[in-house]
């Protein structure tokens, strides 16, 4: 039997983020065999990934970010089963590395992110190892990218709520993109303008507004052209541009992007929460 130093231990700690205990147990089973050892603590979190695989992994960190150049920015969502490990710093760093990877390597969807490297490991594998390590349930459930002349990103104090929005414009104001993203995050807008609203949700407000004019007693051949103007205070409160300024209600967005440089606007944004 191998002599089993602490220093070993530690080293096996800094590579798998596995705990003390967990190291010793397994560079003891190894043998001193480091490699063996690894491999022991990834088969012991594929064992815990089987049995916790029914779990619900309802919390977690909502983490966004943008490159260096301001020309990408992404959002990812690592879920776990609990508040407390969605709110340990070791986690967070988990989540923030895989958000680098993303930002880094710019892939076309999740699942291309997830088959990327993460130190040496693919990112689903090395999900598995840190289900090992943690003792709960993780999953990747969301990754979205925004692409433009200049793309800002915001996080939610709590980690629990990001947004990104991507502009027309190289050179931003600082303070104006961040309000932008500030906006998108604070007041949930469904599409940029009325333009990009979705006809499912155009036809499904419609059909709201009707319903309600009739049950309001208005005769049937007024209720669609009520509807319509309802359509109107629905363009308003939900597309960005025509939102209400938050930090002035004189303005709208769109006039607050135009005030800040003619012809200025967000061209894609995305924006994701964790709901309880």
């Amino acid at each position: 039997m191998a002599e089993i130093k602490a220093a070993d231990v530690a080293k096996l700690r800094n590579m798998t983020g596995a705990g003390m205990m967990d190291c010793k147990v397994a560079l003891n089973e190894a043998n001193g065999d480091f490699d063996l050892a690894v491999d022991i603590l990834r088969k012991k979190g594929q064992k815990v990934a089987n049995k916790r695989a029914d779990r619900e992994a309802t919390e977690g960190a909502v983490i966004s970010g943008t490159t260096n150049d301001k020309k990408t920015g992404a959002i990812i969502v690592l879920n776990c089963e609990t508040d407390f490990v969605a709110k340990n710093v070791d986690f967070v760093k988990f989540a923030q590395s895989i958000l680098e990877v993303a930002l880094k390597n710019n892939p076309a969807n999740i699942d291309e992110l997830k088959s990327l490297t993460l130190n040496g490991i693919k990112i689903s594998d090395e999900i598995t190892n840190q289900i090992g390590v943690i003792g709960e349930k993780l999953d990747l459930s969301y990754f979205e990218k925004v692409s433009a002349e200049y793309v800002v990103s915001y996080i939610h104090p709590g980690n629990k709520l990001a947004s990104i929005a991507g502009f027309n414009q190289a050179n931003v104001d600082v303070q104006v993109a961040k309000d932008v993203v500030m906006q998108i995050a604070a007041m949930n807008p469904i599409a940029i303008d009325k333009d990009t609203v979705p006809q499912s949700v155009i036809d499904k407000e419609i059909e709201i507004g009707k319903d309600l004019a009739i049950q309001e007693g208005k005769p049937a051949d007024m209720a669609e052209k009520i509807a319509l103007g309802r359509l109107n205070k629905f363009y308003k409160e939900s597309t960005l541009v025509n939102q209400q300024f938050v930090k002035d209600n004189k303005l709208t967005i769109g006039d607050y992007l135009n005030n800040a440089s003619k012809g200025l606007k967000v061209t894609a944004f995305k924006r994701f929460t964790l709901t309880q």
